[in-house]
């Protein structure tokens, strides 16, 4: 009987010891703190996408402009003027007409038989400035142990017509080389340096300078013969254009005789000093 009467009495407290554990544990649930995890990878990504988006738009408005660039100096240049006359009076009193280079003489340069000798081996030659202090023709003719192997320094030197101002692109003047420094290694040399566009100095004269350079290092034994002359017009400080003549020696693999028009695209020039006003 004893036995029976304290099963029931055990019985009897399951319940309440069942609610007290139930009611503490609602207690531990309501004082615990509820985590929610948000996943913000994708605002990050977004970001990501939204920079390099930015940078893409950018890396083609500036192919956009290059490729418009390039298709204008293809169509310029597939539209050359032929010059049937190599005198430099003639060419000072040319005019600008939409084509910045146009072929002189037929493209023959205007170069003897003894002006192509090797037999005094690589040569380069700087004419005198003037009476003005403009620079004048420079000659050479170039082979591959003339080409430098170290890094050009900056220029220093202010040719005449030197009146520099930043316009769309960059800067309107250049200290243009007549005989590039790729060919020769003259870099500071007033005899060599011409106040230039930019576009004069590239794509234009770069251009040519180019096609001289891969020749000369196809072969030790390569050489060309080089003139550049400026073009004045009477007084004026800056140049009008340059005269460009090449020539390989024992081959026709590079020969040229261009004239180069000293402007630039959405800028008037004044020659008598090199002043500028853009448009």
């Amino acid at each position: 009987m004893k036995k029976l009467a304290k099963l029931l009495i055990l019985l009897a407290l399951v319940p309440s010891v069942t609610a007290c554990v139930n009611e503490s544990q609602a207690a531990e649930n309501s004082h615990s703190k509820v985590e929610i995890v948000k996943n913000y990878s994708y605002q990050k990504k977004t970001k990501k996408l939204v920079t390099k988006n930015k940078k893409l738009k950018k890396s083609i408005e500036s192919l956009q402009n290059k490729i418009s660039d390039d298709q204008k100096f293809i169509d310029e240049h597939n539209n050359k003027t032929t010059q049937s006359t190599s005198n430099t009076s003639d060419l000072a009193n040319l005019n600008y007409n939409g084509t910045q280079e146009i072929i002189v003489n037929d493209n023959k340069p205007n170069f003897s038989q003894e002006d192509l000798s090797t037999s005094k081996g690589a040569w380069d030659q700087y004419g005198d400035l003037d009476n003005l202090n403009r620079v004048t023709a420079a000659n050479a003719l170039l082979n591959v142990s003339k080409m430098p192997s170290t890094k050009r320094e900056a220029l220093h030197w202010n040719p005449t017509g030197w009146h520099n101002k930043r316009i769309k692109g960059g800067w309107l003047y250049n200290r243009s080389h007549l005989i590039g420094y790729q060919l020769t290694g003259q870099n500071n040399n007033p005899k060599n340096l011409m106040t230039g566009t930019r576009s004069l100095n590239s794509p234009e004269m770069l251009a040519h300078e180019m096609d001289i350079a891969y020749y000369l290092k196809q072969s030790s034994s390569h050489y060309i013969r080089y003139r550049v002359t400026p073009i004045f017009r009477g007084d004026e400080l800056l140049a009008r254009g340059v005269q460009m003549e090449a020539q390989s020696v024992g081959d026709n693999a590079v020969h040229f005789n261009v004239y180069i028009f000293n402007v630039q695209s959405g800028v008037t020039i004044n020659y008598a000093d090199g002043t500028s006003q853009v448009g």
